[in-house]
C-alpha cells in the first residue's frame, strides 16, 4: 500500500512538473502571438497608411485565422511532432514577416521605374495601369496575407498543448482547455505589456528577431524534454540551428535591409529614420543646388509633414492671420506643433509666454536637443531652421494627448490671447477627437474675448467635404464668427485653414483694418492675407449637407477616408 501511495505522489509530482513546462509554454507562447499580431498590425499601417483601418482589419485577419488553425490543429496525429516543427516555422516566418512586407512594398512602388528604364520610356510617361497597378495591390494584400499565414499557426499552439497534456495525462483531464486558454491569457496580457513599453518603440525588425528568438528557443526546450516522443530528433536540431541562423542574419543586418527598401519609396534620400512609441519619423534630403542649402523633408508615418524649402508659407499662413487678428500676443497656445516651426513663427511677435501640447517628447526632443550619429550632429540644419525656439525660456512644453491636457489647462483657469491648433489631418479616430466640436469648446473656454484662433485644416482641394466640416465644426463649438482662408504650398498643393473669433470683429475684418504687417516673417503681406480668404464662386454652395464632426460620428474621419481615398501615398512630396 506505501508503494502504491509512494508511486502515486511521485506520478502527481511529475504531472505537476509537465504542467509547469507545458503552461509556461502556452503562456510564453501566447505573449510572442500577441506581440506578432500588434507587430504586423503596427508595420503594416505604417506602409500602407491608414493606420487605424489597417490595425483593425488585421488584428480581425489573424483572430480569424487563429480560429481555422485552431480547427485544422486537429489533423495532426503526432502532437509533439506537429508542435515542435510549428514552433520553428513561427521562427521563421516571425522573423521575416517585416523583411518580406518591406520587400514587396518597395517592389511594387520600383516597378514604374524598372519599366521606364527597361522600355526606355520618357520622364513624363510613367507606367500607372496593368501589371502596376497589380503590383500595387498585391503589395496592399500581402500584409493581410503574412498576418492570415502567422495567425493560423499560431492558433494550432492551443489545441495541440491541450492535445499534449492530455497525452502526458493518458486520459481526459478534467479543466484542461480551461487551464491552457488561463496560461494563454496570461501571457498575452504580458506579451502585450512588453509590446507598450519596450517593442513599440525600437526597430520592427528588433522587435521581430526577439520574438522569433523567444519562439525559437521555446522549440528547442520542448524539443529536449520530449525528445523521446519526437521522430527524426536530428533533422529538427538542424533546422532549428539554420533558422537560428537566419534571425542572427536578420539580427544583424535587418533594420539595415528593411531601412534600404523604405529609402526607396521616397523620392529624396532618406538621412535618418526612428520609432517612438506614437510614430515612425523619417528626414530626407535633396540636393537641388550645390549652392544652396540641402531641402530638409519631415514624415510622419510616410506622410509629409514639411519640406524646409516651402514651410515658411505654411507655417505663415498658420500663424500671421492669427497673430493680426488677435488684440494681444502675450500668451500663446499651440496645439501639436513639435517640429517647433510655427513656435518660431509666433515667438517673433514677442510673447510673454507659449504653451505647447505635444503627444510625442521624442518628436520635441529631436527638434530640441543635437542628435549625434556616427559623430555628426544629424539634426543641426532643423535645429537651425526652428531657430532654436524649443530653447526659449518663455515656452512650456507639455506632453500627452491634447483632448486631455486642455483640461488640465482648463482647470488652472488659463486664458490665451492666441490658439494655434497644428495637427496632422483627421486620418484615424484617435485624431479625428481633436477635430470634435467637444475639443473645439473646450478651447473657446480657453480663449481670451478679444483673442483669435486658427485650425489646421487640410486641403480644400482635395478633401473638401473634411475642410468644410472643420469649418463648421468650429462655429458650432461657440465662436461668434468663422471664417476659412487657403494658399497653394508647393509640397501640399492647395491647403487650407479655419480662424476663429469669440467676440467683436471677424479675423478678416480685424486684418483689413491694419495697414501694415506688424511682424515681418519674411514672406506675410496684408494682400496676400486677405487674398486667402477668397474663394471660387459656389466653394461653400454644399456647406449645409455638411455635419458637424462630433466624437460619436467621426464626420470628419469619414470624410477625410473618403476624400484623400485617391491620394494617399507613401510620400507626397515629388521632385520637381
Amino acid at each position: 500500500m506505501a508503494v502504491k501511495d509512494k508511486d502515486k505522489q511521485a506520478r502527481a509530482q511529475l504531472l505537476r512538473r509537465h504542467d509547469f513546462v507545458l503552461f509556461a509554454i502556452m503562456g510564453i507562447l501566447a505573449g510572442c502571438g500577441l506581440i506578432y499580431e500588434y507587430l504586423l498590425s503596427h508595420y503594416a499601417g505604417r506602409i500602407l497608411g491608414a493606420v487605424e483601418q489597417v490595425i483593425f482589419a488585421m488584428i480581425g485577419v489573424m483572430i480569424v485565422s487563429m480560429g481555422l488553425g485552431a480547427f485544422a490543429a486537429r489533423i495532426f496525429k503526432s502532437y509533439f511532432n506537429a508542435f515542435v516543427w510549428l514552433e520553428v516555422s513561427i521562427a521563421f516566418l516571425g522573423a521575416s514577416s517585416v523583411l518580406f512586407l518591406a520587400g514587396t512594398t518597395a517592389l511594387a512602388n520600383l516597378l514604374p521605374q524598372i519599366l521606364m528604364e527597361t522600355f526606355a520610356l520618357p520622364p513624363d510617361l510613367i507606367p500607372r495601369g496593368g501589371m502596376v497597378s497589380w503590383a500595387h495591390k498585391i503589395a496592399a494584400a500581402m500584409p493581410y496575407v503574412m498576418g492570415a499565414i502567422l495567425g493560423f499557426l499560431i492558433g494550432m499552439e492551443i489545441p495541440l498543448i491541450a492535445s499534449i497534456r492530455e497525452t502526458i495525462y493518458g486520459e481526459h483531464v478534467e479543466h484542461n482547455t480551461g487551464s491552457v486558454y488561463g496560461a494563454d491569457y496570461i501571457g498575452a496580457g504580458i506579451g502585450a505589456a512588453l509590446w507598450v513599453m519596450f517593442l513599440l518603440s525600437i526597430a520592427p525588425t528588433d522587435a521581430a528577431v526577439i520574438t522569433a528568438s523567444v519562439n525559437l528557443i521555446v522549440g528547442l526546450i520542448f524539443y529536449v524534454v520530449y525528445r523521446q516522443r519526437i521522430r527524426f530528433g536530428f533533422l529538427v536540431v538542424s533546422v532549428h540551428l539554420l533558422v537560428g541562423a537566419v534571425i542572427a542574419l536578420i539580427a544583424f543586418n535587418g533594420t539595415d535591409w528593411d531601412n534600404a527598401m523604405e529609402d526607396l519609396l521616397y523620392k529624396d534620400k532618406v538621412i535618418f529614420s526612428y520609432n517612438t512609441q506614437h510614430q515612425h519619423v523619417t528626414i530626407t534630403e535633396r540636393i537641388m543646388d550645390p549652392a544652396k542649402p540641402k531641402i530638409l523633408s519631415l514624415f510622419i508615418n510616410g506622410r509629409s509633414q514639411f519640406a524646409s524649402n516651402d514651410e515658411q508659407i505654411y507655417h505663415a499662413m498658420l500663424v500671421a492671420p492669427v497673430m493680426h487678428a488677435a488684440a494681444k500676443h502675450d500668451k500663446v497656445l499651440i496645439i501639436g506643433g513639435g517640429d517647433g516651426l510655427a513656435l518660431r513663427d509666433v515667438l517673433r511677435w514677442q510673447p510673454k509666454s507659449v504653451d505647447l501640447v505635444d503627444i510625442d517628447a521624442s518628436i520635441i526632443d529631436f527638434f530640441t536637443h543635437p542628435q549625434r550619429k556616427n559623430g555628426k550632429i544629424i539634426n543641426q540644419p532643423l535645429l537651425e531652421l526652428n531657430e532654436h525656439a524649443f530653447s526659449d525660456p518663455r515656452v512650456q512644453t507639455h506632453f500627452g494627448d491634447a483632448f486631455i491636457k486642455v483640461d488640465e489647462l482648463i482647470e488652472q483657469a488659463r486664458l490665451y490671447d492666441v490658439i494655434i491648433v497644428d495637427l496632422p489631418d483627421p486620418s484615424h479616430p484617435d485624431l479625428n477627437k481633436l477635430y470634435s466640436a467637444r475639443f473645439y469648446a473646450k478651447l473657446h473656454s480657453l480663449l481670451a474675448g478679444d483673442g483669435a484662433m486658427v485650425v489646421q485644416s487640410t486641403s480644400p482641394y482635395h478633401a473638401k467635404n473634411t475642410f468644410l466640416s472643420i469649418g463648421k465644426t468650429v462655429h458650432f463649438a461657440g465662436f461668434k464668427h468663422v471664417e476659412q482662408y487657403h494658399h497653394n504650398v508647393p509640397s501640399f498643393g492647395e491647403w487650407g485653414w479655419t480662424i476663429a473669433t469669440k467676440n467683436g470683429l471677424s479675423a478678416k475684418a480685424r486684418i483689413s483694418n491694419k495697414t501694415q504687417i506688424e511682424v515681418d516673417d519674411g514672406w506675410s503681406t496684408l494682400g496676400v492675407i486677405l487674398a486667402a480668404f477668397e474663394f471660387n464662386k459656389h466653394f461653400f454652395a454644399s456647406l449645409e449637407n455638411i455635419k458637424v464632426n462630433r466624437i460619436n460620428n467621426q464626420a470628419a474621419y469619414q470624410y477625410h477616408q473618403m476624400d484623400w481615398e485617391k491620394q494617399q501615398g507613401i510620400y507626397l512630396i515629388e521632385k520637381p
